[in-house]
């Protein structure tokens, strides 16, 4: 599902995503597995469609969980993952996303408040009870070279354990770390909360705490869900194996 996203350019992950202050795309992403709770992340990936792809391989074919920069780069191409070619000028989208930087305070907070940050996830529980959750990114949309948010961070922007459930965030990565949003919500499932509940407790506490915007997929081992949010809009959508996909624009 996240290829699927990163490679139709409609978000703001892999083919859609933004430049930092440099004129550079450069992804974040991340998955993990509930089994063995083993993880792979890639933060600062340069020209590659699909930085899930590569945060998998560092999962399933090395010792370790995170990967940055050029050491990211040279991993995906000795995989020989999908290229993406950089923009050498911005597109008319392009120009859309990046008119954010000069806007002023107020439209700045109108624009944080709709929601708009287009961060890919997903969650998964298969037949076997095993859980899975991922999350992809190209970050925000004024952004130092080198920023890193949340999306790579096993325990921030990602967990799955078979124990509790599987998380993916998405939001203002820098308060999502500081909370420590994915772990603090799995913590949650296995003491026997609902995803409803750990969801609604969790997102009210960033807010409250440290004015943090975010929007979650919580799924439990027993395949209860949540999808909630802070901002008045998330585009996100479920399915249940059978049937037609139910996807929405909004979530109470």
């Amino acid at each position: 599902m996240i290829r699927y996203l990163e490679e139709s350019g409609m978000f703001n992950a892999g083919r859609g995503s933004l430049q930092q202050l440099d004129g550079i795309q450069r992804m974040d992403a991340s998955i993990m597995e509930g089994q063995n709770l083993s993880g792979g992340a890639v933060a600062g990936l340069e020209g590659y469609l699909h930085p899930i792809c590569a945060a998998r391989r560092i999962m399933t074919d090395t010792d370790h969980v995170l990967l940055v920069g050029e050491h990211a780069n040279r991993l995906a191409r000795h995989f020989g993952l999908a290229r993406l070619i950089q923009r050498k000028r911005p597109t008319s989208l392009m120009n859309k996303r990046n008119s954010r930087n000069t806007m002023n305070p107020k439209s700045q907070a109108l624009y944080r408040q709709l929601g708009l940050y287009d961060t890919v996830g997903a969650v998964a529980l298969d037949r076997a009870g095993h859980l899975a959750a991922g999350a992809s990114t190209g970050g925000v949309s004024v952004m130092l070279p080198g920023r890193v948010g949340d999306t790579s961070l096993i325990g921030a922007g990602v967990y799955a354990d078979d124990t509790a459930g599987a998380i993916s965030m998405t939001g203002l990565g820098e308060t999502i770390i500081r909370a420590g949003m994915a772990k603090h919500l799995a913590i949650l499932l296995e003491l026997g909360w609902t995803p409803i509940r750990a969801a609604n407790y969790a997102l009210k506490a960033l807010v409250r705490r440290i004015q943090g915007e975010a929007g979650c997929l919580i799924l439990d081992r027993t395949g209860r869900f949540a999808i909630r949010h802070t901002t008045p809009w998330m585009s996100a959508g479920y399915w249940n194996g059978r049937g037609t996909p139910v996807v929405k624009n909004r979530f109470p």
